[in-house]
């Protein structure tokens, strides 16, 4: 079959790759001269795969009156004249529930190490990929008492559903990071998973286009989508230029585009955009910097050693579909990492980035078929989209090989179909 896959992110060029892998013609469709040019371009290279608890949790509505009132706040909700924006607010304050954050992580974990396993083998199956990839581990460190209490908690509940994570002390997380040695005396502990991974994501997306081009997908660059355009026969097709694109199948992995390109054709889905930060330092020798992945849960900073270089990200801001950096939120985030890691930031030179998580309320993407039978999803992976698009393009492959394949991939692609 001809895919025309709309979106050169990490997400649309996985879908790229098992697609055209399962013997289909595709071709990738992007706005930008460049693949990963804008959410897979500096995102925070942690490939989190026991980490997929969503934002969406038991204590957020205590903390709506700081993310409302203090601009150096993790999260931030900005309120728009949009009903786009209200309306996904409110589903997301209806998923804040311990049932919801708990069904939500029991239907991602299956998919993230669905995930890990399939990059692994891919990393297997083609060797001229580099991008920086390392078996890192990953240390998440408490600052409070109570915090660290509820993230034991939390290990134990994760334990049940097959991760492998160890509770740390102050001490323990030192002698396995000492470059947090100055904030030991402020820490209460951290958790450790010894199966997390760091990666380059723009790297990866930039390696896969050239195994793709090499297996013939072919690539419409600089080619914006204007429309999607139904027909009386429940087909789809993707217009560009007033023309449609000439293939069988339309997939849709423009990330936080998707919501407003849909609309238009009867498909609503519940994505909607979290503007997110980072900062890339190139190391110099010496400079103290993490060996491990670190994300300091307090502040919702994530730090990322890829090769010699440092990526610092975090911030989550509910605000509409503006790329525009912020300053403001960009001094946090480099105030952050001058507290934690003081001689990287004094002695490093570093790149901004801000990109759009496309979002879901609950916190799970939205991969599979839609009521037209030509069109197909990809979307919503939030702050995930690296750990999970490997798997996500598995299962969407799946639906275009009838159903074939083993059963628990089965019972996984039933759960994030668009009815999510």
């Amino acid at each position: 079959m001809r895919i025309s896959i709309l979106g050169a992110g990490v997400i649309g060029l996985s879908s790229a790759y098992y697609l055209s892998r399962a013997g289909h013609e595709v071709t990738v469709v992007d706005r930008h001269p460049a693949v990963a040019s804008e959410t897979s371009a500096a995102n925070g290279g942690q490939l989190s795969y026991s980490y997929v608890a969503p934002l969406a949790g038991p204590g957020v509505v205590s903390k709506l009156p700081r993310w409302l009132t203090q601009r150096d706040s993790p999260v931030r909700f900005r309120p728009q004249m949009s009903v786009e924006q209200w309306r996904w607010c409110w589903q997301f304050l209806a998923a804040c529930t311990r049932e919801q954050s708990e069904l939500t992580m029991r239907n991602l974990l299956p998919l993230s190490f669905l995930s890990r396993t399939l990059l692994h083998e891919l990393i297997a199956a083609e060797p001229s990929l580099d991008f920086d990839f390392v078996r890192s581990g990953k240390l998440v460190v408490h600052r409070e008492s109570g915090s660290m209490q509820s993230a034991v908690a939390l290990l134990e509940f994760q334990r049940s559903l097959g991760c492998e994570q160890q509770a740390l002390s102050a001490d323990a997380c030192v002698d396995l990071e000492p470059t947090l040695a100055h904030l030991q005396a402020h820490l209460a502990g951290g958790i450790y998973t010894a199966s997390e991974d760091t990666a380059d994501c723009s790297r990866f997306c930039q390696g896969l286009e050239t195994v793709l081009r090499a297996r013939g997908v072919r690539f419409l660059m600089n080619t914006s989508i204007d429309a999607l355009r139904s027909d009386a026969s429940g087909r789809i097709a993707a217009c560009s230029g007033g023309a449609p694109l000439e293939s069988d199948h339309v997939v849709v992995a423009s990330g936080a585009a998707a919501a407003r390109l849909l609309k238009p054709v009867g498909i609503h889905v519940p994505v909607y955009p979290l503007k997110g930060y980072s900062l890339t330092f190139d190391l110099q020798a010496q400079t103290v910097a993490p060996r491990i992945s670190v994300t300091d849960f307090s502040r919702k900073v994530v730090y990322a050693r890829l090769g010699e270089r440092l990526r610092v990200a975090g911030i989550a801001d509910i605000g509409g579909y503006s790329l525009e950096a912020d300053p403001a939120r960009l001094a946090t985030l480099r105030a952050e990492a001058q507290a934690l890691y003081p001689d990287v930031v004094r002695s490093c030179r570093s790149n901004e980035w801000t990109g759009l998580r496309p979002a879901t309320p609950r916190g799970t993407p939205i991969v599979g078929p839609t009521r037209y039978r030509n069109l197909w999803l990809n979307v919503g992976h939030g702050a995930l989209g690296f750990t999970l698009a490997t798997g996500s393009a598995a299962l969407l492959t799946r639906w275009f090989e009838n159903g074939n394949g083993k059963a628990e991939n089965d019972d996984l692609r039933d759960l994030f179909t668009v009815s999510h």
